[in-house]
């Protein structure tokens, strides 16, 4: 294996900011020296560039099926888009079907990820039936790496589990050490506004997000802590949208509970306007929880500065305009929930830093760090540092960039961002010290990405 040296960068990390050379062996960080110590047999040069981490989205949706149809990415074109937005581990989610043991959904995941991932991958789990059987497989699941357990509180009949099924899985998760990740909005209450709705022939797109009420989300963020409090077990609040849900995670991380929240691009960028664009463009923006009101977006920005909110992830979960967005044409409920966002979001939140919402250093911290540390996988990912897997981007702060779905590499027929001038870009990108992208060329693989698995909870030592 050769040796890799990047020189004349400034790296940054969670923690620091230096300028130092970085050498790689092995896939892995050997060691950071101050610039022209050391030598390698191939060297990259970063002068002007940043050195940073590659990015860890927790929270993806390959092939994911929904609202019959599937997510319009596989698991091979979202992981190189994935890799051109300089991420270099996703976490997505497998899904246990009612009437289904975990086995069956994860060994199903297992199956089209491997061999077609450009980068690293882990799963969650989404639990949507527990049982005495569900909770023993939980223990076994926790053994094998795979940590964290997904729920929800939203989707009556298909995912949706009741407060005593939450309560039993959250006790689980206290023993077994694993972390309930939960889909937070009432969604009995919903649905009925949702049929409300469409009874006074409310149809259009825009409904989406007035029938999804910020205040359903905040109840069942309240109900989700309390239920955590009540098992002793951690929770973990996956796309935070609404400001009254900062508040109910603020006041629970007052009090010293072990709960923590994820925003989203989307709801920092976007807004209940996308979702009223006439002609039935507002369809693109249709995810859950929803866009909120744009006064919504300086409470989810103070709450990332303030640790409120630790992480952003994409909850990429792409669908085409045409043919899928389009299947809720004449009734909104409908339309398959989700955007695509898993290539844009290092560049929305170097955005951020531009704009002076977080500094370089929350940047990381936000994107790359507290992810790895929150799902297990720290300091294997998420940092430069000896012994780190040599997962690193060379990231220029000063191009600037236009973001479209005519340049895109997601596998979908519009950019959420689309027309959005960003500064900052991925340049080059290394997977355990492969050059994924090198120069703005794509240089990856189906099959280099393995799959990684995770131990416990670190964010709670």
């Amino acid at each position: 294996m050769t040796r890799t040296l990047i020189h004349g960068g400034l790296v940054i990390t969670a923690s620091d900011e230096v300028h130092a050379d970085v050498l790689i062996e092995d896939g892995r960080i050997a060691a950071l020296a101050a610039p022209g110590v050391l030598t390698a047999d191939r060297t990259i040069d970063a002068t002007g560039k940043y050195v940073i981490p590659g990015g860890v989205d927790a929270h993806t949706h390959m092939e994911l099926p929904f609202g019959g149809t599937f997510a319009s990415d596989t698991f091979e074109t979202g992981t190189r888009a994935a890799a051109w937005g300089g991420t270099t581990t996703i976490i997505d989610f497998a899904v246990q079907s009612v009437g289904q043991a975990l086995r069956e959904g994860l060994d199903a995941w297992h199956a089209k990820a491997e061999g077609n991932c450009a980068i690293d991958y882990g799963f969650h789990m989404i639990v949507s039936d527990v049982n005495e059987d569900t909770l023993k497989e939980m223990d076994l699941l926790v053994e094998e790496g795979v940590t964290s357990f997904k729920q929800f509180m939203a989707y009556p009949g298909v995912f949706y589990s009741d407060d005593g099924q939450i309560l039993r899985a959250m006790q689980r998760s206290a023993d077994n050490g694993g972390l309930i990740m939960m889909h937070a909005e009432n969604g009995i209450a919903i649905d009925v506004l949702v049929e409300q709705a469409l009874a006074r022939g409310e149809t259009d797109p825009r409904y989406h997000g007035e029938v999804r009420k910020a205040l359903l989300e905040a109840e069942a963020t309240h109900r989700a802590i309390r239920l955590a409090q009540v098992a002793g077990a951690p929770l973990y609040v996956v796309h935070v949208s609404a400001m009254e849900a900062v508040a109910e995670l603020a006041r629970a991380r007052d009090e010293g509970l072990p709960v923590f929240g994820e925003t989203c691009p989307q709801y920092l960028f976007l807004s209940t306007d996308n979702l009223a664009e006439p002609d039935f463009e507002g369809a693109k923006y249709v995810c859950s929880t929803p866009l909120r009101p744009r006064e919504h977006q300086a409470k989810l920005w103070q709450g990332l500065r303030t640790n409120d909110l630790q992480v952003v992830s994409t909850d990429h979960c792409p669908f085409c305009f045409t043919g899928q967005k389009e299947l809720g044409r004449g009734d909104f409920s409908k339309i398959p929930n989700g955007l695509p966002g898993v290539e844009n979001r290092m560049d929305l939140l170097h955005q951020a830093v531009v704009d002076g919402h977080i500094s370089r250093r929350r940047w990381i911290e936000i994107a790359c760090a507290t992810p790895a540390r929150m799902f297990g996988l720290y300091p294997k990912k998420g940092t430069i540092a000896p012994g780190a897997d040599a997962d690193v981007v060379i990231y220029d702060p000063h191009a600037e960039q236009v973001l479209s779905a005519e340049t895109h590499h997601m596998n979908v027929d519009y950019s959420a961002y689309e027309g959005r001038r960003v500064t900052g870009r991925v340049e080059t990108v290394l997977s355990r010290g492969v050059p994924v992208v090198t120069e703005r060329e794509y240089t990856g693989h189906a099959g280099h990405g393995v799959f990684t698995p995770r131990s416990t909870c670190q964010y709670l030592n």
